[in-house]
């Protein structure tokens, strides 16, 4: 049997702010360094795995013989989003990054997509947060049916809609015509998000797993398409599927939560999988609670990854490859509820088909493409280097 790669991205684990972070207003940030500092969290597998032994940590020691290779990443494409970070882990580095929009939508833009979908107007047009955009504008939204349409300091056009005033696949179809014929050219978002909520005036929540993102197509010369191409069976679990649009993946399995990604990534281990790259995203220390600005809950996310490790790396065979990293930082000890351009944890297991123990900082997330590549035998022009043997 060949081997099997697995790369479990923990959305928005971040470990210190980079050289460039002050250009983002980040210079401050360090989420797992703030959340270890604030909460105090015990993560005791993967300080074994070497953790504690890429920054320091108030909570979490360094370990003398860590079971994984460990160091960080820096991001050198230009944004600090998950679509960014991802497609950088897949080896496309962006030189410009996808556009903003810090003060709204364009009124052009705005007119094509009402005018597009057959609506009088859209409600909002402003970045915001998504729990306070339904507070703020829900129950509008239900008196006149008008879709609420908001950013963040993320490039994504979202289209937040109640289930009972517009279905949720209309507001998929919506989405879809967004991203086909309005957010292109100039305006080519890294994004467009369906955000479907439910409940009552003053009681409004979104439906988490019934969010879609449509993602800007990727180059066809990246990880997942590479791998795919050669023969190897790719699967997505979480929103990476998502990220690149669903192209390149042999399957893709969405998640409701972390809980749900890491039952499914046990499933596939157990298998019998064989020359397979399994592409994980765990969104809700992200989502959840980086956004929200809820350490404890990060924390506690956190643990429940923790827990996981154990069962996970009892499913790695002799010839099989596990590395654990995060897309981009997202302090929630910080005033800031936007993602934070911050190095990312590498944590490789085993250890020993590794370079070093220590892998220090490697000069881009595209040292993941290089080494999963390696690892199958599959030539590429990646940027970056292997950190494999």
């Amino acid at each position: 049997m060949m081997g099997n790669a697995y790369v479990i991205v923990v959305d928005g684990l971040g470990v210190g702010a980079q050289e460039d972070a002050k250009e983002y207003g980040d210079e401050h940030m360090n989420t797992l360094g703030h959340i270890s500092q604030k909460t105090g969290v015990q993560l005791p597998n993967l300080q074994k795995m070497g953790i504690g032994n890429i920054l320091p940590l108030a909570s979490i020691p360094e370990n003398e013989n860590p079971l994984s290779a460990f160091g960080k990443l820096r991001e050198v494409s230009a944004g600090k989003d998950s679509t960014t970070g991802h497609w950088e882990i897949a080896g496309i580095q962006l030189e410009k990054p996808f556009p903003t929009y810090p003060d709204g939508f364009p009124e052009d833009v705005i007119k094509a997509f009402c005018e597009g979908i057959g609506v009088e107007k859209a409600l909002c047009n402003k970045p915001y947060s998504g729990t306070e955009v339904i507070r703020d504008f829900g129950e509008e939204h239900l008196k006149t049916g008008y879709p609420i349409v908001y950013t963040s300091a993320d490039s994504v056009f979202q289209i937040a809609c109640h289930e009972d005033v517009v279905s949720i696949d209309k507001l998929y179809e919506w989405c879809e015509y967004t991203r086909n014929q309005i957010m292109v050219g100039k305006h080519e978002v890294g994004r467009v998000i369906a955000r479907p909520f439910t409940g009552k005036p003053g009681s409004f929540e979104r439906i988490s797993d019934k969010r879609h993102d449509y993602s800007s197509l990727p180059p066809q010369n990246n990880l997942v398409q590479k791998l795919y191409d050669a023969g190897v069976k790719t699967y997505s679990i979480g929103k990476v599927a998502d990220l690149f649009a669903g192209e390149g993946f042999t399957q893709y399995r969405p998640t409701k939560s972390n809980a749900e990604g890491i039952s499914q990534l046990l499933s596939l281990m157990s298998a019998d999988l064989d020359n397979s790259f399994v592409f994980v995203n765990l969104i809700d220390t992200d989502q959840l609670f980086g956004h929200r600005l809820d350490p404890e809950g990060y924390a506690g996310s956190l643990r429940e990854f923790d827990r996981a490790i154990p069962a996970i790396v009892s499913k790695i065979r002799e010839g099989d490859l596990l590395i654990i990293t995060g897309d981009h930082g997202n302090d929630p000890c910080s005033n800031s509820t936007d993602h934070s351009r911050e190095f990312v944890p590498l944590l490789v297991f085993p250890k020993g088909v590794a370079i070093s123990e220590d892998l220090k900082t490697g000069d881009t997330f595209s040292n993941i493409a290089c080494s999963v590549a390696e690892f199958f035998g599959v030539e590429h022009d990646f940027p970056g280097r292997s950190f494999l043997n």
